[in-house]
């Protein structure tokens, strides 16, 4: 008979040292993002099917282009946080820190690139 502790069964099963903030985090980028998603398809939605020169028109305006970067950079976040979460519940090891660092270097890259593209346009 083995005897374990409450303590010893948890043990390497995660900790619950930033549990409450990124419980946080997701819920209130996610609230945003509804409003931010609804408000960027409104608003692409509108450019869709205009010549170039409506588009760059529209993105030049500062709550549309305000919008568009609001959008990429907490929708990047947000994902970022999600598949963080997904990859430290179903991978270990090696395995797990080669998904991390992909996916951080894969959302800030996409963030980049976006906030990049907009800002071209805008200014």
């Amino acid at each position: 008979m083995r005897y374990i502790t409450a303590r010893k069964r948890a043990l390497g099963l995660g900790s619950a040292k930033t549990g409450t903030e990124h419980h946080w985090f997701m819920i209130v980028s996610g609230i945003a993002l509804v409003g931010l998603v609804l408000a960027f398809v409104l608003i692409f939605g509108r450019a869709l099917g205009s010549s170039h020169e409506e588009v760059v028109a529209t993105f030049s305006r500062p709550f549309p282009a305000i919008v568009a970067l609001l959008t990429i950079w907490v929708g990047m976040a947000h994902f970022r946080k999600g598949a963080q979460t997904a990859i430290e519940d179903y991978s270990r090891g090696i395995t797990q820190k080669a998904l991390l660092i992909l996916t951080i270097c894969v959302s800030y890259s996409v963030m980049a690139a976006g906030l990049y593209a907009v800002l071209r346009i805008a200014i």
